[in-house]
Formats: C-alpha cells, structure tokens, sequence
C-alpha cells in the first residue's frame, strides 16, 4: 500500500562521538523508490551526520521540533520549529546541530546510485573510472564515515549563530496559495520554490474537512510522500480507502497505475507533500478521464481503446 507510520517504520540509533540521534527510516518502511525521507531525532548538543556535499542528491529538511544550527560551509544558522532548509548538490558541506531543546528534524532527498566496483581484498573501489580506497564500516552497522568524523571532531561553531541564508525559509512566512472547488480545497504554502530548490519540491498544504486535498491522479514518472502533520483523513488508492492520522507517511512510487487522493475528515488535515519536478511526467485523473504533459503545460482527453483495437 505504501502507508507506514512513524510508530512503526524501522530504526537506527547512533552514538558515535559528537554524531548522536535516532534515524526513522520512513521512506524505506513506506516503500519508496526514487526518492526517501527519514526523520531524524537529535539529542540535545548532538550532530546529524559528518559534515558532507552530495554530487548529484538535492535534500530538503523539515524541522518538527526543537532548535539548533544549519552548518554549512563553516556559518551557522539558527532554526526552529516549521523552518525548511534545502541543501543543493555541490552546494557546499552541510550538517544540523541540536540545541538545548534537542531537534527533530524530516529530511526528503533524491536517491542517487552511480555505479561502482567494489574489491574487497584489495580495499579499493573502481569509482567513475578511478581506483579509491575504500573500507567497511563496524561490525554494528555504523557507517564508517561516522566512526572517521567522530575521531576527526565536530566542526567548529561561533558562539552565536550568524544571518539566515535565503535557503531557509519558516511555514509561517510564506503566505497559502487557496483552492476551493466544490470537491477539493487547499491552501498549499510553496516551499520548495520559496527555497529555490530545482529538482524537487515540498508543500506545506492544509485541507478542509469533508475536501479533497486534490483530484484522485497518477504519475508516470513523478514520486510522491505525503506526510500527515495534523488531523486525521482518509487515503484512497483507487476504489480502496483506509484512515489516516498525524504520524503516517504515504509513499506513491510512479507508473504504479494506481490512482490516489487524500480527503479531510471530521476537522482540517495538516499534511507535507514531497515530490520530484519531471518534465516527461504523463499525470491520469480517472474520474475525468483527463490526462496531464508535465512538459508541454497541455492537459486533454485521449480516447480509451483496448490493446487490440484496429490491429485485426
């Protein structure tokens, strides 16, 4: 179905020098494909990850809860609760650091797999034509890039933190672009494009009760998470609906040709949708029968044939 929630998705807990947290591994738990989120729990004055630059990943986070430090690139600034943060590829090493209240953080990102050949007896891998050196991490599962950024230290952080970049943004600031149709009714908050972000986006979305946060569709090719922040509602996959509440994670890999909406029950629904931007996306509403060109900006209706229709 692609539902999980966050009581029930798999964890991971480290404790590694300063590189403290527990990982909720949603996007896995929820069956993502392409794309995954993670909610990530830190303990007061703990870090996220070693300080890294991804080549081709482009990650958003969401912060739940708590307050702390966007480090990148050696200036930190301050965040808190319904602030977004988005971290471009090559856009300089980035971590989160927990203040006093601790940080509770989702982090949505593309999946990226470059292949290489890995020879274990020689430690070396073959990466994009170079020979590396490379390891494994310990017996217990920590990534060794943990274990080497724990015995390297922290980066280093000035005593105050320093001015906002233009790539955080708060939910607050950003004022709901409104929908209402007799069917679905929305108001969407854009913070993918209030952050700049390029190949994927994230909404801050509110729907009423009794509406639909949009007509029933399915993608192609475009990804798609939905995490419920508030309220509770109802997620139809085709003729199948099952209730939702604040917590669960609904994951819609693409060309799965199973439609799928949200609706508000009894009080208003509080949701984020992730998704990827994909200029070849074919998007279906089966209610309508109409069908979406991403690219092109054109939606029409095509006629429905069987396979063999005009071949015999």
């Amino acid at each position: 179905m692609g539902l999980t929630h966050f009581d029930e998705a798999p964890e991971r807990e480290y404790s590694v020098g300063h590189i403290r947290g527990r990982w909720t591994l949603l996007g896995e738990g929820g069956g993502s494909v392409g794309v995954g989120v993670r909610r990530i729990q830190l303990p007061p004055g703990g870090w996220s990850t070693p300080a890294h630059d991804h080549g081709r990943s482009e990650e958003i986070f969401y912060v739940l809860g708590g307050e702390g430090v966007s480090w990148q690139r050696g200036s930190a600034a301050a965040i808190g609760t319904g602030d977004c943060i988005l971290y471009r590829p090559r856009g300089g090493e980035h971590t989160l650091h927990a203040g006093a209240a601790g940080l509770d953080v989702l982090t949505f990102g593309t999946r990226e797999f470059d292949e290489a050949i890995r020879f274990p007896q020689l430690g070396l891998s073959v990466v994009g034509g170079r020979a590396v050196a490379s390891e494994g991490g310990p017996p217990d599962g920590t990534p060794v890039q943990f274990v080497r950024e724990a015995e390297h230290g922290p980066p280093p952080l000035a005593p105050e933190p320093g001015t906002r970049p233009r790539t955080i943004v708060n939910v607050a600031d950003i004022e709901p672009d409104w929908v209402r149709r007799p069917r679905v009714a929305r108001g969407r908050r854009d913070m993918g494009r209030a952050l700049g972000s390029l190949r994927t986006g994230l909404g801050h979305v509110t729907v009423p009760a009794g509406r639909l946060a949009s007509p029933q569709h399915c993608h192609s090719v475009q990804e798609e998470i939905f995490v419920v922040l508030a309220g509770e509602g109802t997620l139809l996959l085709d003729d199948e609906q099952t209730r939702v509440r604040a917590g669960h994670v609904i994951c819609r890999p693409p060309g799965t040709g199973v439609s799928h909406a949200l609706r508000a029950e009894a009080g208003d629904l509080t949701l984020l949708a992730y998704g990827t931007r994909e200029t070849s996306d074919v998007c279906f509403y089966p209610r309508s029968g109409k069908i979406s060109f991403a690219g092109l900006g054109v939606i029409c209706r095509l006629e429905r044939l069987d396979y063999w229709d005009g071949e015999d």
